[in-house]
């Protein structure tokens, strides 16, 4: 990396203004802050902020910051949970979110076509309105950008049974880090023309190039959908049944938990009546054709009753159903309402040890004091295991119990073959722990994957591959 005050003495923002544009580079002050955090708690400020309207923005930034070893960090919406879009070294942050055209949605070939800034719920949109369907689905789709979405792996509540975002790239255009342009994958939904190039970018945290065109693959849309919400008297109990459905050869669409402390935050939030009483409360949708959802729908009923369900309720169609997944969308707004910092952990682990992190989980909040709310996509092991702690920004001592609780968190998932993010990425937050999470060798690969495309080590510094 070269020395920023060098760089520095030879004016390097002015030469950026030069090779990009004037229209697109700002050092304000405001701007500069405003694009230094994503929803973590650290910021950092950049020297520059470009905001690209096209390719050849970002061909022409990255091209001039390889030349000059400038760090460059790139930023879709900014809504991450690990400071992934944090620019801690300085220098450029490239924001994507102005190149946000819905290019093409084509039925005929199954894809839709999409710069990178463009939010998660329009692609979703375009092609409902068509009749087909992209499911990832993270909770922050309304504000997420696809491009966000493709650099972390993005998942959602969906994924149990359609999969992540990986399984609906077919295609990218990336613009590496010496500013060459890339073209990998296409428009065919079978492709085995050399090496998985796609694979390699998808969840690569920006630090091996910066996406500018996504080809993404559509699915027929469920001709119907319907759900169920059950509270349970104990979160166990919730956990226990969620491996009962699966085992009885049902494939829900969404499988969903959450635990005490989140149900009586977001009847704080939300009012008590919006969630019956209960200490654990379960999603169950499943999709499928008109004339068998409904049938489906009142087997499962019994099902979750048998194992201890109570206030079972249904929802038959789609505005009821959205009803459901907004009110699940504001779990984790109604944590922040406590006051306390949500140090919001997206662990997974194996679905046979799902009850054994739920215990695992009142362990930690008994051995520590911190209260820890769980929630999440309990069909696939995906469990939000969040620490809530006072005053984690301001109180040196509180953050030191909290950092030594998580220590205690990552090692027993890392012991008990569980991953440290099933979605949100490393960035900065899980930073710590991502040499023991992936072991020697897959370290020495992930270094030597960036050395290659990346020899200056200009894009994303300072997160987890030095």
């Amino acid at each position: 990396m070269g020395d920023l005050e060098t760089i520095t003495e030879l004016n390097w923002i002015d030469g950026l203004v030069e090779a990009v544009g004037q229209k697109c580079v700002s050092t304000a002050e405001e701007v500069r802050q405003e694009f230094g955090t994503d929803r973590w708690h650290a910021a950092a400020m950049p020297d520059a902020v470009v905001r690209a309207k096209s390719r050849d923005d970002v061909v022409a930034t990255l091209r001039y910051a390889n030349e000059n070893e400038i760090p460059v960090t790139t930023r879709g919406s900014g809504v991450g949970y690990v400071g992934g879009c944090v620019p801690v070294k300085g220098g450029i942050l490239l924001s994507v979110r102005d190149m946000d055209s819905i290019i093409e949605v084509n039925p005929s070939d199954g894809v839709a076509v999409v710069e990178p800034g463009v939010i998660l719920d329009d692609v979703q949109e375009a092609a409902r309105e068509l009749g087909w369907y992209y499911p990832p689905d993270p909770a922050s789709l309304k504000e997420c950008s696809v491009g966000g979405t493709i650099a972390n792996n993005a998942g959602g509540p969906r994924c149990v049974k359609y999969g992540v975002t990986r399984h609906y790239v077919l295609g990218l255009e990336v613009v590496l880090p010496n500013g060459e342009i890339l073209e990998t994958g296409g428009r065919c939904h079978k492709n085995k023309t050399g090496l998985d190039l796609i694979g390699m970018f998808v969840g690569s945290e920006g630090m091996l190039g910066v996406i500018t065109k996504a080809t993404l693959r559509l699915i027929p849309h469920p001709e119907a959908r319907a759900m169920l919400t059950a509270t349970f008297p104990h979160f166990e109990t919730a956990a226990a049944a969620v491996q009962t459905i699966l085992d009885s050869g049902w494939q829900p669409s969404g499988l969903e938990i959450t635990d005490g402390f989140t149900l009586q935050a977001a009847r704080s939030r939300l009012g008590p009546e919006m969630l019956p009483d209960g200490d654990a409360h379960l999603i169950v949708e499943i999709d499928g054709r008109k004339n068998t959802v409904l049938l489906d729908l009142a087997k499962l009923r019994e099902l979750l009753e048998s194992v201890g369900a109570e206030n079972v309720e249904e929802a038959t169609d789609r505005e009821a159903c959205e009803a459901i997944w907004t009110l699940r969308r504001e779990f984790s707004y109604s944590l922040r309402d406590t006051g306390l910092i949500k140090l919001n952990e997206d662990i997974v682990v194996p679905r046979s040890k799902l009850v054994e992190l739920v215990r695992f989980a009142r362990s930690l909040q008994e051995e520590t004091g911190i209260p820890v709310a769980c929630f999440g996509h309990a069909g696939d092991g995906n469990i939000h295991t969040n620490l809530m702690v006072a005053n984690y920004d301001t109180d040196a001592a509180a953050r030191e119990k909290a950092d030594a609780a998580l220590d205690i968190l990552f090692r027993w998932i890392i012991e008990n073959d569980g991953k440290i993010t099933g979605e949100h990425g490393v960035g900065i937050a899980k930073k710590r722990w991502f040499s023991d999470a992936v072991g020697p060798v897959a370290m020495q690969v992930h270094r030597g994957l960036k050395q290659t495309l990346d020899p200056k080590g200009i894009l994303n510094p300072g997160k987890f591959i030095e």
